[in-house]
């Protein structure tokens, strides 16, 4: 790539975005972050903050962010609201911040003649899936109102690219983890919780029997393949961008190590993720390279960054999640 491009990265302050930023910066870009700081730490931008612009701004109700874009080449499109939970107790939220967000921001793209929109799916998308691995081509089965907005996002950028001509990519994240892999919202981010449990000598809390599978994808290979889908000559493609290999909450405690507790299984979670990868892998050139038990020492040696995050007990889980039982047995 040419030298000092110029990229936007919304949502930059978050797990994703702040490595994505690391990545850009490495890369010689020139990089101006969009974020509210909702979820996202400015700690996680603190050694780059001299190299970088922040704009502490909510994409969501801002009337004019075009003055934002101006001149710019890439839009990698992070921000956004995740949880299941959270988005049943309050879907006009999650639509606000993942569908009317999105809008704005792809407003402001294509008045300003964007390259290209980098778009943070969810292969949330394809709820439980009837095949694996999982493809591209799946049926579409949005479960809850967070999967719907991260959906509807994606729509909107097929429909700005016929209408405007504005190209993009949309990569379907499956299960994103490793360093400052998130801390806040609900219970239920397995390594936040996994790690942060570990650092104060608690049991692991498994959900169910442990068996259930999550295609994991080590995050520095996740913004390895934004960073290729942005510069390659593909545009208005789709992409599911995972590990592509089923490991299962058990493996995962297992290499974290210590004591382990069981507690009852969320209805309506899938028992297996897969992701098929196959055409990232050929159209992109682009496959993951950390294997699961290097990505997780790497995150054990530095799990301090987990010092300010909640120690979830059974206990507690039991009290934040009796409503989720309530609300996930109607879906």
């Amino acid at each position: 790539m040419k030298k000092h491009y110029k990229s936007i990265v919304t949502g930059g302050a978050g797990f994703i975005g702040s490595n994505l930023v690391d990545h850009l910066v490495k890369n010689k870009h020139k990089v101006t972050v969009l974020d509210n700081f909702s979820t996202g730490r400015k700690s996680n931008l603190s050694h780059v903050k001299k190299k970088i612009k922040i704009i502490n701004i909510d994409i969501s109700i801002a009337k004019n962010l075009d003055k934002y874009f101006k001149g710019f080449d890439y839009v990698f499109h992070l921000a956004g609201l995740a949880d299941i939970v959270p988005s049943i107790e309050n879907p006009k939220k999650y639509f606000n911040v993942n569908v009317l967000g999105t809008l704005n921001v792809l407003n402001a793209a294509k008045n300003n003649k964007i390259k290209k929109v980098i778009y943070a799916a969810s292969a949330s998308c394809y709820g439980i899936p009837k095949e694996y691995p999982t493809s591209e081509n799946s049926k579409i089965s949005t479960m809850y109102p967070y999967a719907l907005t991260k959906w509807q996002g994606e729509e909107l950028l097929k429909h700005w690219s016929k209408i405007y001509k504005l190209p993009f990519v949309s990569l379907r994240f499956f299960n994103a983890y490793g360093p400052r892999s998130r801390t806040t919202g609900a219970y239920g981010a397995v390594f936040g919780v996994f790690l942060a449990q570990k650092l104060s000598n608690k049991p692991l809390t498994i959900v169910g029997n442990g068996k259930q599978t999550r295609d994991f994808i080590h995050v520095k290979d996740l913004v390895r393949g934004i960073l290729i889908a942005a510069r390659s000559k593909r545009k208005n493609e789709i992409y599911n961008i995972g590990g592509g290999k089923e490991i299962s909450v058990n493996k995962i405690a297992n290499l974290i190590g210590g004591k382990k507790t069981y507690i009852p299984k969320r209805p309506g979670e899938p028992d297996r993720s897969l992701a098929n990868i196959s055409k990232i892998k050929r159209e992109l050139s682009w496959k993951p390279k950390i294997k699961i038990n290097e990505g997780v020492k790497e995150l054990l040696k530095n799990i301090n960054y987990w010092s300010d995050a909640p120690v979830w007990t059974p206990k507690k889980i039991s009290k934040v999640t009796k409503s989720w039982f309530k609300l996930l047995k109607k879906t």
